[in-house]
């Protein structure tokens, strides 16, 4: 399996956020996103989510342009915003249930992504209830639903506790062994250590980065 992003544009009237993002991901691989704020992290993530549209460019997995196929987009692609994409009112098992069948979350839950990830602790709990780490591995949980070998993640332990960054960066780890292809926008230091290849997003153009432990050099570019 092979992801390619290739020639990634976007335009907001005369201000180009976005000019020829490429790269490929192997399986297995974690692909850091750095920029400053606004620079056009997220952006690139909606498109590839199929939450915006792209000006130009295409997202192939094994030659199919997920941009242009809903449905392939659908079954090979994760998604978890920086917001919550739960409904508010209901439980964390009544949002499992808007993308699972019954039988399937509980087999997950006895023994799957929602148990790796702590999910059957907190299930009658309604989201207008959960702490940002409950929400943000409830998220996660929902996003997988269809075992997607890709992962798209924008800034998944921000404004987390520790505890929880660690417990979703195990969680991460784990995905990663699987074969999974990550791509998660970033600026902190637990996640950037899970990636593989970092790049940063600067005046709408991708640039590799090596990071190798150094916060403030990386600052420097950003």
């Amino acid at each position: 399996m092979l992801l390619e992003i290739k020639q990634i544009e976007k335009r907001y009237g005369k201000h180009q956020v976005l000019r020829d993002i490429s790269f490929t991901a192997e399986p297995g691989t974690c692909i850091g996103i750095l920029g400053a704020n606004g620079c056009g992290k997220s952006t690139l993530l909606s498109i590839l989510a199929g939450v915006q549209k792209a000006d130009g460019g295409s997202f192939l997995l094994d030659g199919v342009d997920l941009l242009r196929s809903s449905k392939a987009r659908a079954a090979q692609v994760g998604y978890v915003p920086q917001g919550t994409p739960l409904i508010e009112e209901l439980s964390a098992k009544d949002n499992l249930l808007l993308w699972y069948d019954k039988a399937t979350m509980v087999a997950q839950l006895d023994n799957g992504v929602l148990k790796l990830l702590g999910i059957g602790e907190f299930l009658k709990v309604p989201v207008s209830k959960m702490s940002g780490g409950m929400k943000k591995r409830l998220s996660i949980g929902c996003a997988m639903a269809k075992q997607p070998p890709v992962l798209l993640l924008d800034e998944p332990t921000a404004a987390l506790d520790l505890a929880c960054k660690q417990s979703i960066a195990q969680w991460l780890r784990q995905y990663k062994a699987d074969g999974g292809i990550l791509l998660l926008t970033t600026h902190d230091v637990l996640e950037l250590e899970l990636c593989d290849r970092w790049y940063i997003i600067k005046d709408g153009v991708l640039v590799p980065f090596v990071y190798e432990g150094n916060v403030a050099a990386l600052v420097e570019q950003l």
